[in-house]
């Protein structure tokens, strides 16, 4: 079975607020005199219809929601819910939680109980809180109880306003300490603290990591791979596309070729089948999604 873990749906880019999710890069515009601004690219449709037909080529699809306060973002939970509730045997819900909210720990259970979201999203960098503050813990504790995994966004691609000190992965070690039982997922392979990451993996057995966003930039992929391989948790990788930015079937491509970079060189390759556990792994089991 192939499960894509990471897969993003809105309804308009307006509700990403000032989180671009990559989209952003400095030109200097040269004229009378030099200025530098920010140039967006354009956001691409990711509505349900849209998101729909790019998931056909797997089995099961992760939906996440997102909310971030600090940069007046929201992928309302309610629009989510609605979605996979329309395609249940396929698509399994993410409600984005910000534990800044004074009812975070309560919407954790809003989302479970009245939504059937399966898990939770979070991102300590876009909103603004240490991954261990108390709010936060307290939304581990509920998420831990009611057996849902959480997605944790370390950060990258950051906002200007992001907190890059507080997207740190080995944060998340004292959060998988004292929540042995909950589940949770790496999104990006920590990007760009992969080495953190991989280390975290091998750490904790309920912490794991996706690869999403990492297959369009080759060698980056490649590097992660091979580190994860060489250091024994290659295991713990989940398949993710992060679409609207990529699709399931480039990425199912991308990582099946990622050798090709060392062809006719001394450098170290991934064996087949470690490339096929990654995109074949039996996710839901590992999750408690069953």
């Amino acid at each position: 079975m192939i499960v894509d873990v990471h897969t993003h749906v809105w309804q308009s880019p307006d509700q990403l607020g000032q989180l671009t999710l990559g989209d952003v890069r400095t030109a200097r515009l040269r004229s009378a005199r030099a200025v530098d601004r920010p140039v967006y690219r354009q956001i691409p449709a990711a509505d349900a219809s849209n998101h729909w037909a790019e998931v056909s080529c797997v089995d099961k699809a992760f939906v996440l929601g997102f909310k971030s306060r600090y940069l007046r973002a929201e992928i309302p939970n309610h629009y989510v819910a609605n979605y996979v509730q329309q395609h249940p045997q396929k698509l399994i819900g993410f409600a984005g939680i910000d534990p800044t909210e004074p009812d975070a720990a309560r919407e954790v259970r809003i989302a479970r109980d009245q939504l059937q979201l399966r898990g939770i999203t979070i991102s300590p960098a876009h909103q603004d809180f240490h991954p261990s503050d108390s709010r936060a813990m307290r939304v581990y504790e509920t998420a831990e109880a009611l057996g849902m995994p959480i997605v944790v966004h370390a950060g990258s691609p950051f906002t200007h306003d992001s907190k890059m000190e507080f997207g740190r992965p080995f944060l998340m070690d004292e959060v998988a300490r004292t929540f042995p039982k909950l589940r949770i997922i790496i999104a990006q392979l920590g990007q760009p603290w992969v080495d953190e990451t991989i280390i975290l993996i091998g750490k904790h057995p309920n912490v794991f990591a996706d690869v999403s966003g990492l297959l369009k930039r080759h060698w980056q992929a490649y590097n992660a791979l091979v580190a994860a391989y060489q250091e024994g948790v290659i295991d713990k990788l989940l398949f993710g596309s992060d679409y609207p930015y990529t699709n399931a079937e480039d990425c199912i491509e991308a990582l099946y070729s990622i050798n090709q970079i060392a062809h006719g060189t001394n450098l170290p390759i991934i064996p087949r089948e470690a490339l096929r556990g990654i995109v074949e792994r039996d996710t839901l089991a590992l999750l408690g999604l069953q």
